[in-house]
């Protein structure tokens, strides 16, 4: 790890938005659902320092919330559905998106953890 590297910050979101490691954007930031590689295999830059901790699932409780939020209240005063139709659509939608925004938004708190060189360690 060279600590005197140009670390660009838009860079190092975009790629972890993408799941690939910040650094090099070559391998992937992840080696399961959620659990985050201990080093690239590529560049080997050490990912085990990094923790985002709460900051992926509050942001993605924000991002989902304000893109359902118009939905279920459209859906709630048109009167088209009933409470358990609602349920029947927008509880896997929710959950659908949560699963796919989660791992995205641990990523790119772990690029921007790297890329302004906050990490505790």
């Amino acid at each position: 790890m060279d600590h005197g590297e140009k670390r660009y910050l838009w860079t190092a979101l975009g790629r972890g938005l993408k799941g690939s490691c910040p650094r090099c954007g070559r391998a992937s930031l992840f080696r399961a659902y959620l659990k985050q590689v201990d080093s690239c295999p590529e560049c080997h830059e050490d990912w085990s320092v990094i923790r985002s901790d709460d900051a992926a699932p509050w942001l993605t409780i924000l991002i989902v919330g304000h893109l359902m939020a118009p939905i279920m209240i459209s859906m709630s005063k048109s009167g088209r559905f009933s409470p358990l139709e609602m349920s029947a659509i927008l509880i896997p939608v929710l959950i659908g998106l949560s699963l796919l925004i989660l791992p995205r938004a641990k990523a790119v708190f772990m690029a921007a953890i790297w890329a302004l060189r906050a990490q505790s360690s």
